[in-house]
């Protein structure tokens, strides 16, 4: 039989979805700054999975950017550049 929660705590989300997690969790999880974690929802079920592997906050974030990309070329938002505008743009970037 699974683990049963013994206690419950509330939060509330900012104005920007941010959650804060209480203080006797993160002590409980080892929860410091820039901890990453993956995120699930179904339906009003939100988890939380803390994940300790060699990706860092920067990889995730442009994992999302590929993925956001990926998705305007899918649905027709993009550009066509020359290799010249495209090089120049790479170095700006």
């Amino acid at each position: 039989m699974g683990r049963q929660i013994e206690e419950m705590e509330f939060t509330k989300a900012s104005s920007k979805g941010q959650v804060v997690i209480p203080t006797r969790i993160r002590k409980m999880l080892n929860i410091k700054e820039g901890s990453v974690f993956a995120v699930a929802a179904d339906r009003d079920v939100i988890i939380l999975k803390k994940v300790e592997s060699g990706l860092s906050a920067q990889d995730l974030k442009s994992m999302k950017l590929v993925e956001e990309a990926w998705k305007d070329i899918e649905e027709g938002r993009y550009g066509v550049l020359s290799k010249e505008a495209f090089f120049n743009e790479l170095k700006e970037w």
